[in-house]
């Protein structure tokens, strides 16, 4: 389902991955432990969080991984919930875990993710197993945002409306996910859409516009 996008397209993508991924742990290196000890001191608990997310897919198959975060949330968290998205004020949310979710740090441990190849900087957001069955039957078209291309830490609907509250939100970001992905059929068009994403994810974490 990927040959709508050219090969320089798909090459030179996972070539920025790597080396964008790796430049920016080896310029984050210093502040990792500083992270690490806050997120310890204010809830003691594994400082590492991962969550298993739907990736890539195709009519075949849909692989799933291991998403790498700091963790920002309480230690079981959902344990009585189970998966429900995130709102205002929420309790769950420490109060370092808050300011790593503004400036988008707690996503660091996911450049490892696209090292392994399971991600790329720039793609949809990976969906959690919980909600996908059930967002698959109420938005038309959402399986396929993935089709062809793996998800990504960020995107143009991430940029441009932050995280899901609500089966409205994802509604909203699908749109997005199938913009980017028309982008891809020019190295150009690529190119330039990819630029943009990056430059507002920048703003995005000075400004502290996360969620």
């Amino acid at each position: 389902m990927n040959n709508y996008i050219p090969q320089t397209v798909l090459i030179t993508k996972r070539a920025m991955d790597i080396i964008l991924s790796i430049i920016g742990l080896s310029l984050c290196a210093c502040l990792l432990p500083f992270i690490g000890m806050a997120i310890y001191i204010n809830s003691p608990g594994p400082i590492i969080f991962k969550q298993m997310r739907i990736g890539h897919s195709n009519p075949q198959r849909t692989e799933i991984f291991w998403m790498y975060k700091f963790r920002t949330m309480h230690l079981n968290a959902e344990s009585k919930t189970g998966a429900v998205w995130a709102k205002a004020q929420d309790p769950r949310i420490t109060e370092v875990g808050c300011f790593l979710r503004k400036t988008r740090l707690d996503e660091l441990p996911q450049l490892l993710n696209v090292l392994q190849g399971d991600m790329s900087l720039i793609g949809p957001r990976p969906e959690r197993p919980g909600f996908y069955k059930k967002l698959e039957h109420a938005i038309p078209y959402f399986s396929e945002r993935t089709w062809g291309l793996k998800p990504g830490i960020t995107g143009l609907a991430q940029v441009n409306q932050g995280y899901d509250r609500d089966i409205e939100d994802v509604r909203n970001k699908v749109g997005f996910d199938h913009a980017y992905a028309l982008s891809l059929v020019s190295f150009i068009t690529w190119l330039r859409a990819d630029l943009h994403i990056i430059f507002k994810t920048v703003i995005v974490m000075i400004c502290g516009r996360g969620q």
